[in-house]
């Protein structure tokens, strides 16, 4: 398994979350997954959020493009990004 897939134009990743870090970054691999840092802390949904906003920012789409499919309430989650316009610098992703 890896940490990304494409489900015909919609892009799969497998995110490990560190919230309350001094920085928003993508910070390589955390075993099967992306391990993203985040600023936002784990309380009321803010990191989840931010998240969202966060990734909705790197790969070029709106907010609403990009969906916690599973994962809610825990660091491992799987994140769909409905047609992304972009890759991020750093992440090596094959455009199918």
């Amino acid at each position: 398994m890896n940490w990304f897939q494409w489900q015909a134009e919609d892009l799969i990743l497998h995110c490990h979350l560190q919230p309350n870090a001094s920085k928003d970054e993508f910070a390589g691999l955390h075993g099967e997954s992306l391990k993203i840092r985040i600023k936002a802390p784990p309380v009321d949904g803010k990191a989840n959020a931010h998240l969202v906003k966060y990734l909705a920012k790197q790969f070029g789409v709106a907010k609403n493009a990009v969906i916690i499919i599973k994962g809610e309430l825990t660091r491992e989650k799987r994140v769909k990004i409905l047609t992304p316009k972009q890759i991020p610098d750093g992440l090596e992703i094959e455009i199918p």
